[in-house]
């Protein structure tokens, strides 16, 4: 067993509360905890720039994404890309504008419909942030009857409204994953 343990760095969560993910192979655990990244002072501000600054929004909306990928890297740890994008698109154009594995073994044009929604070979499974994205359509219905509720089909799938914020856990390729994991919530520790 071995703690593996990240900083997201320039990626913020709309939540403080860190996140830890699970993931179990064959004979050991592997621990990925997520910590939130630490701000350090290097000036301050005069008040009179101070209230003006204060009225503009920090950063604009965004969403960020944690995709995990199906196999685990060779050292046994986790294969899991941090990525953000503007709300109001399909989940599988974020996943391919940002390099993301999305058909596995059927990546070839004449092997998947483009994003039509009737193949059913872009499936991922939502692990956390469903409240994010649109109800299943007909088509999704037809496809995934079978399949666990929180899978989706990403090229039906639309990412919440341009000013949506949130954070979405995707398992990239379920039906292909070799290693089974769960994901957690867990309370800050009091750090020295």
């Amino acid at each position: 067993m071995g703690t593996l343990q990240l900083s997201i760095h320039g990626l913020a969560t709309t939540s403080s509360v860190p996140r830890k993910f699970n993931f179990s192979s064959r004979s050991s655990t592997t621990h990925l905890r997520f910590s939130t990244p630490k701000i350090r002072a290097v000036s301050t501000v005069p008040d009179s720039e101070s209230t003006a600054k204060d009225k503009e929004p920090d950063e604009p909306p965004a969403v960020d994404f944690a995709f995990v990928h199906s196999v685990l890297l060779p050292d046994g740890t986790p294969d899991v890309h941090f990525r953000r994008a503007c709300g109001g698109q399909k989940l599988r154009d974020i996943m391919l504008d940002n390099n993301m594995e999305l058909y596995g073994p059927y990546g070839r044009p004449l092997l998947n419909c483009a994003g039509g929604g009737t193949c059913g070979t872009c499936m991922v499974e939502v692990v956390e942030g469903k409240e994010l994205l649109t109800p299943r359509t007909d088509k999704e219905k037809e496809h995934l009857k079978k399949k666990p509720k929180n899978w989706r089909l990403a090229c039906q799938t639309i990412v919440g409204k341009p000013d949506s914020k949130g954070l979405l856990v995707i398992q990239q390729l379920p039906e292909w994953k070799a290693h089974e994991w769960s994901y957690e919530k867990f309370l800050p520790t009091e750090e020295p």
